[in-house]
């Protein structure tokens, strides 16, 4: 992209998980070079401040139970602008690739003739781990590491593979987790997972108000309920998530230890 976006063509970029400081050199300089952007919900007024005044905003809204639009009108607005030559970036938070329904978008530009690249953002996974200090993978306890989405329509079961998920050997992040998650901690459970796999229960990550929240499978339900708020919550689950948890204790009681008198 040395010369630009060039008219008629679009963007799918990623905005990271909030943190203008995580969104990439690339992404900050498609924004400055685009003539219409539309962005999801989740995109926070620190990312939005990023694009210049004089370029079209477009709120196309994508929050779980609250959709300004469906799929197929985003399609259409991406191709109209498309077609009006307009230079357009579609923002979505997080990493357009994953759970970001890229791939639709992709497929309905592409079906017209119109050229779509993608710019890759940080996902929530990544940023909920190096917030927590932990990782997403360990050596000898997680060699494998599942993303699923727990959003599911209203009244529906997840159809996830139990099975599968319910993997010692792996971490397992769950996007979207909060309203689910009685019904992760007692399907993972039940297909075998130890009730004190360790959980990392991840809100608002990269922002101010960010919350992590250490826990253990049998007793998630109760605890995200207590910290998630209305926020979206992404977990965490397996035995990598155990050495952020030990980190945190270690600081909290070498600070305590900083504060009594010598």
């Amino acid at each position: 992209m040395a010369d630009g976006i060039a008219p008629g063509t679009v963007w799918l970029v990623g905005a990271g998980p909030g943190d203008p400081d995580l969104m990439t050199w690339k992404a900050s300089r498609l924004l400055c070079d685009a003539s219409i952007v539309f962005y999801d919900a989740l995109i926070g007024p620190g990312i939005l401040e990023m694009i210049p005044a004089h370029v079209v905003r477009v709120p196309v809204g994508k929050r779980s139970g609250r959709h300004s639009k469906d799929q197929a009108s985003i399609n259409d607005l991406l191709l109209a602008a498309a077609q009006d030559g307009e230079r357009v970036v579609r923002l979505k938070g997080g990493d357009p690739s994953v759970f970001g329904r890229s791939g639709e978008e992709i497929d309905h530009l592409r079906a017209a003739g119109v050229a779509v690249h993608v710019c890759p953002g940080i996902t929530a996974a990544s940023a909920a781990a190096a917030s927590a200090c932990t990782s997403l993978t360990l050596r000898g306890f997680s060699r494998r590491l599942q993303l699923v989405t727990a959003h599911a329509r209203a009244g529906e079961a997840l159809d996830l593979d139990w099975a599968a998920l319910a993997d010692p050997k792996a971490t397992l992040a769950v996007y979207m987790g909060r309203a689910a998650a009685p019904e992760i901690a007692r399907e993972l459970m039940a297909h075998g997972l130890a009730v004190d796999t360790p959980v990392l229960i991840a809100a608002d990550v990269s922002l101010p108000t960010e919350r992590l929240v250490f826990t253990r499978l049998d007793l998630l339900p109760l605890t995200v309920a207590a910290v998630a708020g209305e926020s979206p919550a992404l977990l965490l689950i397996g035995e990598a998530v155990r050495g952020g948890q030990s980190g945190r204790r270690a600081a909290a009681h070498t600070a305590e230890e900083r504060r009594l008198p010598r």
